[in-house]
């Protein structure tokens, strides 16, 4: 395992924070928090996690965001001698079709997206639906810091630290009726301020849909993301809220959601629709099923180049077998793909 899910109380020599460091800390929160959204790393992480936000972007998070991720229960879960991917890389190479086909498209034009207001509606299966803003949402939750890889399903990964809270906490808040078996997940559909709905030879009937079974978005490490290095989610990561559930490829964790709905039959997909032999519905992350036009048993590790390829073997669940295994103990993994 490179990445384990500890509990609350478990803590190491190394994860205790020096006196200097806590009390500067009191002092940041003491001055406003508004500081945190206009860019660099918090002030308050271990010197030894410094460098993953030396080149964090400044940041333009409203003030209850910024105070909100300031108050950031930090490293709850970590990723062992795995190296951060550099902040410019998790940023301008990714996938956005919203904003464009080509990696660099989401962070040339997803500037145009506005993410303040931002609304949630949640319905179905569910004891409170209604239409909840991204404040009210956020409100009740400790947010963490969650250090995850990231495995696309075009073979191409990251490690990445999140900002976000567990899905569940967000369920129980809502109470799925007992007829609730899947979740449904939808993205904003804008073509104003989203290039990429505008094209004519896009693929995708937007809006953008995922879905998850329910027991899997109850499992702790699937999350709610508001942040990243440090900082609240830049626009082309899916700003301002985002699915990352990491032992599932990429395109699982949908980006800038709009609905949450509770459902009793499993939801019809984005990419299920255009190529179900493809990319099914689970998208597990799993290096013994390869695509139809490439392995899936090795990944390639950004940052990365011709001299230098980091590719690696990949690892089933993408390394988080211990923790989701047992969701699948009764599927075959080459048909439930």
């Amino acid at each position: 395992m490179l990445i384990k899910l500890a509990r609350a109380s478990d803590c190491s020599e190394s994860d205790v924070t020096p006196e200097s460091i806590y009390l500067s800390r009191r002092a940041f929160i003491g001055a406003g928090a508004a500081g945190l959204a206009l860019g660099g790393m918090p002030g308050w992480v271990r010197a030894a996690d410094a460098q993953r936000y030396a080149d964090v972007e400044p940041g333009r998070a409203p003030r209850w965001l910024a105070e909100q991720i300031a108050s950031t229960r930090w490293n709850a879960v970590t990723a062992g001698g795995e190296a951060i991917t550099p902040f410019v890389d998790a940023t301008h190479y990714n996938n956005f079709y919203e904003f464009g086909a080509d990696k660099g498209d989401p962070a040339a034009n997803a500037g145009s997206l506005k993410t303040e207001p931002w609304s949630v509606v949640i319905d179905g299966e569910v004891g409170k639906p209604g239409r909840y803003g991204l404040e009210d949402l956020l409100k009740p939750q400790q947010l963490e810091e969650r250090i995850y890889r990231l495995r696309c399903v075009e073979a191409w990964s990251m490690v990445i630290p999140w900002i976000g809270f567990p899905i569940s906490a967000l369920l129980k808040q809502v109470e799925p009726t007992s007829a609730a078996k899947y979740i449904r997940f939808e993205t904003l559909k804008d073509p104003q301020s989203m290039p990429g709905q505008r094209s004519r030879f896009a693929l995708i009937d937007w809006p953008y849909v995922e879905g998850l079974r329910l027991d899997e978005a109850m499992n702790p490490l699937a999350i709610l993301a508001v942040g990243m290095y440090g900082r609240e989610l830049p626009n082309q990561n899916g700003a301002p809220l985002r699915l990352v559930v990491p032992w599932k490829y990429g395109f699982k964790s949908i980006k800038s959601i709009v609905r949450i709905s509770l459902v009793s039959e499993q939801p019809q997909t984005t990419w299920q629709s255009i190529a179900a032999q493809e990319y099914g519905f689970y998208a597990n992350v799993n290096p013994h099923v390869d695509h139809p036009r490439w392995t899936q048993a090795r990944e390639r590790r950004l940052p990365s180049g011709l001299f230098s390829p980091n590719v690696r073997e990949t690892q089933m669940f993408n390394g988080y077998s211990e923790e989701v295994a047992a969701l699948y103990s009764d599927l075959d993994l080459r048909k439930h793909y």
